[in-house]
């Protein structure tokens, strides 16, 4: 089945508005999701671009400790959760910022509902993340986004 994960602010494989990228307001999209297990405990979330010109995809998001009864995240904010480093060098969202003339990146945002709660502490890479959740992954959703730089 699978968890549905939407946003207000674009539809599934669409553009994502120049207010959520490093051209604009950088300021994360209010995300929705349903379709969670029941024996869900904790919700975690990585947003990054396998499109950016490296080996390892870009990491833009990382936020966990997300509690379970939670259907989303408010526009601007991981309130009541924990956020991790991002692949710009900060804490928290960085939004979409492909080289110019790079042609179109897809941004996938992904919801992990967790069957245990995390003992983990604020800024944790998207690789100390996914080796914490290991073997506690219930099940899992995606929302696309897409964006480009002329």
């Amino acid at each position: 089945m699978g968890i549905e994960v939407s946003s207000p602010a674009f539809e599934p494989g669409g553009s994502i508005p120049r207010k959520h990228t490093g051209e604009g307001q950088d300021v994360s999209p209010a995300l929705r999701w349903s379709g969670l297990p029941e024996e869900t405990k904790e919700i975690a979330l990585i947003c990054d671009d396998p499109d950016a010109p490296r080996t390892e995809p870009w990491v833009h998001w990382v936020v966990y400790k997300i509690p379970a009864d939670r259907t989303g995240l408010p526009e601007g904010g991981a309130q009541e959760a924990l956020e991790g480093n991002n692949d710009f060098g900060a804490q928290g969202y960085g939004g979409p910022m492909p080289p110019r003339s790079h042609g179109v990146h897809h941004y996938h945002f992904k919801i992990y509902a967790l069957d245990a709660e995390l003992e983990a502490v604020t800024g944790l890479t998207k690789d100390r993340l996914l080796e914490a959740i290991e073997g506690h992954i219930l099940e899992e959703g995606e929302l696309i986004g897409t964006y480009e730089r002329r």
